[in-house]
Order: structure tokens, then sequence, then C-alpha cells
């Protein structure tokens, strides 16, 4: 089964709660009217897309409904896909034009944080990239030697210091490491700890210093990991790395067999940081690039409206 296959299938309990309770909707109306609009907002909101965006996305709708003259229900469903995909669009692709540049991955524990920065690195290896991790949450208990087994998974060298450690100190290693080996990427596994924001902040602050000085002119994001499966609970832990850290992209984990995967078009929507990444499975592989029309058609109807390689 190919990745879009496997978002499909990840998609699907999602997509039964949300595209399948739509056409019952549409199929249900005869004509356009404000109790259709409503029924759908309620619908989007069930769907962990979240109240705010629920309600753009439906404002959205009214505008195109009016704009374009449509008076048949059944053709409202195709306006909701097009609304949300051009909601999604935009930025995904990483900024890692510079040699090095730095890629600093945040989140919470139990996200998956450490799993996505291996797949992430398989990821980018395969694309002829030479990586380096950079092991630099070292509050957490075996988050080094996690981190380790899976640089030893997907090929690439990491560098690493005592559990306890300086992570500012780590991430120095790491940048001088990797200028030294010529490395095109460096990723560091940073701090996850949102009960002390001030800390956070402070150490996401002293690690920024060190790459300015460091690299200055270095392409850099900083990438917060999410948990699909938490719905409204991932938006509001994005809200608030966002305001504590300035994070760049998401990458959304466990999308595979979630019902809240409609928790992606409120992040972007509310948040306006784009999806990077997405992961659909527990292989090297299973964690892509994530492209909206893509993630689209598998949420609406599992199959893709048009092949990538037809796309312009």
């Amino acid at each position: 089964m190919g990745f879009f296959g496997k978002l499909a299938e990840g998609l699907k309990k999602t997509r039964e709660s949300m595209a399948k309770k739509m056409d019952e909707i549409v199929n249900s109306f005869t004509k356009i009217d404000e109790e259709l609009f409503e029924e759908l907002e309620e619908t989007l909101i069930m769907s962990d897309v979240g109240a705010v965006t629920a309600g753009r996305i439906c404002d959205e709708l009214r505008t195109q409904v009016k704009k374009r003259g449509i008076t048949d229900a059944s053709e409202v469903k195709g306006l909701i896909k097009e609304i949300i995909a051009a909601m999604l669009s935009g930025d995904e692709e990483l900024h890692i034009s510079t040699r090095p540049s730095i890629l600093l991955v945040i989140g919470v524990n139990g996200v998956g944080k450490t799993t996505t920065i291996g797949k992430l690195a398989a990821n980018l290896k395969a694309e002829g990239k030479k990586v380096l991790l950079g092991a630099a949450d070292t509050f957490r208990a075996a988050a080094i030697d996690q981190l380790q087994i899976w640089a030893d998974r997907s090929g690439v060298e990491m560098v690493r210091q005592s559990e306890g450690s300086d992570p500012a100190a780590v991430v120095f290693d790491a940048i001088t490491a990797g200028k030294a080996r010529g490395s095109d990427v460096i990723i560091c596994d940073t701090a996850g700890r949102l009960h002390n924001k001030k800390n956070l902040m402070d150490e996401l602050s002293k690690i920024s210093r060190v790459i300015q000085r460091e690299a200055p002119g270095c392409d850099t994001e900083v990438l917060l990991v999410l948990d699909a499966t938490t719905g409204q609970n991932a938006l509001n832990q994005a809200r608030q790395f966002q305001e504590a850290a300035g994070i760049t992209g998401i990458i959304l984990t466990k999308l595979d067999g979630t019902a809240r995967g409609g928790v992606v078009i409120g992040i972007k929507s509310e948040l306006q940081v784009p999806i990077k990444y997405i992961g659909v499975g527990e292989q090297l592989d299973d964690l892509r690039p994530f492209n909206a029309q893509d993630f689209v058609d598998a949420l609406f109807t599992g199959e893709q409206d048009e092949p990538e390689e037809n796309r312009s």
C-alpha cells in the first residue's frame, strides 16, 4: 500500500464521522438555506475542526454559494472540500536551502517526538541529504538513548552529552560537528516541557542565540510535533508552544486510526502555522511531507482526484 492508501485508511474514522455525515445532510436538503449551513457547521465542530474554523469555513461557503449562484445542495460538499484545501495550502516545504540548515523539534512527552525525528532523518537521508542529530532534550530520562536507537536505525550520526547537560551546549556541539562533517541538515531534539513556559522560553532563547552566533544566516525551522488523536488538546498545545517558541511548522503524528483528523484544519486555520509533515504508521517511511490536496482527497473520498505526477 502506498502512502496515499495509508493516509486514506488512517483517515477512515474521520471520513466516516465528517464526510459521510455531510453527505447525509446535503442529501436531505432540496435547497440551500441557513439551516443547511448550521448543520454543516455543527458537523465540522464535532469532527474536531474547532468552532472558530468551522465558522470560517461556513462563512466562506455562504460567500461562494452566493458568488457562484449555486442553488443545488448536492454541490455544497465539493465547495467545502475546495475551501478546506485552500485553507491548508501554503508553505508546506521545509526551508533547508543552506548548508547546514537547522531543525529544532519540540513537543510534549508522548506525542512521538523522538520517533518522528528518526523518521524525518531517514526521510531527508533518502533525499540525499547528510543528516546529523543533536540530542538536546537532556532532561527526559532515556530520551538520549531512544534518539541513539533511531539514529542507528536511520543510518545517521548523532551528537550527545550526558543526561542533564545544558541543551544549548548540545546544540553548540551539534553545529560545530555538523559544519566540520559537511552536514546538510542538523536536527536537534529539544525541550518539550510546557508546564513551566518561562523555562521553555528561556531554554529556546538560549538555543536561538547559539544558532545565531555559530550558524548565522542558516535556515532554521522550529517544528512542533503533535498527536492527532488528542484532537482539540493538540490545538491548545500548538497555541501555547507558538506563544513560547515561535514555531514555524507542525508535524502531526498518529493520524492513522483517529476520528479527530479534522484538527489538522483547525491548527492551520487558527494559528496560520503550516503543516510540514504527517505520520500515519510505525514504519520509517510512514512520515511524509504534507500535501493539502492529498489530505483533503483522503479525508472526503479516500480516493485521489488526480495523481500527483499529473499535477502541474
